[in-house]
């Protein structure tokens, strides 16, 4: 890894976001077409392909050797994480940019023989950027994010799909013990709140991994966890199920109401 310049990836990745937020926030002036894909609320817009081409040009022409593994289409190409491979999510959380116009994010992985090495996750409408690189810690519009420090769960603020609890009714001893429950709909700026400290955990049945990817290795450089409900390590090629969390009550979630 010591002859890959990450600063560089990472200026550059971080170039390229900005210009696709821009890129973004002008076409909401505009009419834009919506279709969806497996089901009626898996929405996907001319934009997020737009985003998607726009960033697979600027990799071939930048960065030869690396990989996309992009959520509108480049992943079929990904099996392994083998070299240098991006993973991206265009707009994560689609359907808020459809209906709301915010709370949505352009969310990228850069990872290196399957370690994360870059996270981007970008607010387009609140202009709120968090990144991070391996090692250097994360960063909130250039400003340090300190480490997580220790909470209990009747303390904290926990995220997820309301519509999860008519799935697993184990989900409801979790909403009586925590201090309160959010949903925001975009799970790239849920796990970076989660590093951010402005939530406690994150949980979702069903993520792909340009979903998790970005805010994952922001997380990590504060001390988070993220895993899917074995405990296990996501492999970030396939869907898995997914908590984001503080280290200091990622335990109590696992073992108490999901295990």
């Amino acid at each position: 890894m010591s002859d890959i310049n990450w600063k560089l990836v990472h200026d550059t990745a971080i170039e390229w976001t900005s210009e696709a937020g821009q890129y973004i926030r002008s076409k909401m002036k505009e009419s834009f077409s919506v279709s969806t894909k497996a089901h009626q609320d898996d929405l996907v817009t001319d934009v997020d392909k737009a985003v998607e081409d726009f960033f697979k040009n600027k990799i071939v022409e930048t960065f030869p050797n690396h990989r996309l593994m992009g959520e509108e289409g480049s992943y079929e190409s990904v099996k392994d994480l083998e070299g240098i491979v991006w993973i991206l999510d265009p707009i994560d959380g689609t359907v808020n940019f459809v209906h709301q116009e915010s709370f949505f994010a352009i969310s990228i992985g850069i990872f290196h023989e399957g370690i994360g090495m870059v996270g981007i996750v970008y607010d387009v409408m609140r202009d709120e950027l968090f990144t991070s690189i391996k090692g250097n810690g994360a960063y909130i519009n250039g400003n340090q994010i300190k480490p997580l420090t220790k909470t209990s769960l009747n303390e904290s603020i926990l995220s997820f799909n309301h519509g999860w609890v008519l799935k697993d009714r184990r989900l409801e001893e979790l909403v009586k013990e925590a201090r309160a429950i959010r949903c925001y709909g975009s799970a790239a700026l849920e796990i970076a709140y989660v590093a951010a400290g402005r939530l406690d955990a994150y949980i979702s049945f069903n993520l792909a991994p340009w979903d998790f990817a970005g805010g994952s290795v922001i997380l990590k450089e504060v001390g988070g966890l993220a895993t899917n409900y074995e405990g296990k390590e996501l492999t970030f090629l396939d869907k898995d199920t997914f908590i984001a969390a503080n280290p200091s009550i990622h335990h109590d979630i696992f073992e108490r109401f999901l295990k």
